[in-house]
């Protein structure tokens, strides 16, 4: 005879989705990001809430006619689907930049630890909040010593053509830079040259010691890098 969850069993299940999504988001907070510690426990208990809904129902159906095909895991893959836009609102495209992406899979994945411990899979949820933590928290430090590839958009302007792009590619060269493309623009009234490359460097130290060299040309008017 299936039977409905307790009271108790229900108040577990959220207090332990509230601690973990809680822990979780407060890792996201610290570092400024937008899906923070509220966000994320009430993405996870709202899983959890959803779940008992889920099952609560089908329990509840199959008790009024054992005969009716009730799939409980429709209402909880349609909130996956749900967090799934909210998580794209906190994705962000700057430029050659794309931040949010982290917070995102954190939001999904609290999300899919909510179902889990509204599922009853306890073991399940709590190994994979301890994964989740690991991969936010540890593993950022090795991220951090990775020599990634960095892409900058680098803007310089000049009043005379006075051989600057070869000056510009010369410096680029120096300081470890691959240029990957070179648009031109000029202004007829004032005579001004503007050259938009796009550059990219894994030493990030590079990339201030490029705008100084650059700035130091004489017949450069104008540096701005960005991306």
């Amino acid at each position: 005879m299936l039977t409905m969850i307790p009271a108790s069993e229900i108040i577990i299940r959220l207090l332990l989705a509230a601690v973990i999504g809680g822990i979780i988001g407060f890792e996201r907070e610290v570092h400024g990001r937008a899906a923070g510690f509220r966000t994320q426990l009430i993405v996870c208990v709202a899983a959890v809430l959803i779940m008992i809904v889920s099952e609560n129902y089908y329990h509840y159906m199959h008790s009024i006619d054992q005969s009716l095909r009730i799939d409980p895991a429709r209402i909880s893959a349609g909130a996956l689907i749900g967090i799934g836009f909210l998580g794209a609102g906190v994705i962000i495209k700057s430029g050659f930049a794309v931040r949010g992406l982290t917070t995102a899979a954190s939001i999904w994945i609290v999300s899919a630890i909510g179902l889990a411990i509204g599922g009853g899979l306890y073991l399940e949820a709590v190994l994979t909040a301890t994964i989740t933590i690991i991969a936010l928290m540890v593993l950022r430090i090795l991220e951090n010593r990775i020599r990634t590839l960095r892409f900058k958009n680098i803007i310089i302007s000049s009043s005379v053509d006075d051989n600057v792009e070869d000056q510009v590619l010369t410096r680029f060269a120096e300081t470890g830079f691959h240029v990957h493309s070179v648009d031109y623009e000029k202004n007829r009234d004032s005579g001004e040259l503007k050259y938009h490359f796009t550059v990219s460097v894994r030493d990030k130290n590079a990339i201030k010691e490029i705008f100084l060299q650059l700035s130091s040309i004489d017949s450069i008017t104008y540096v701005k890098v960005f991306g």
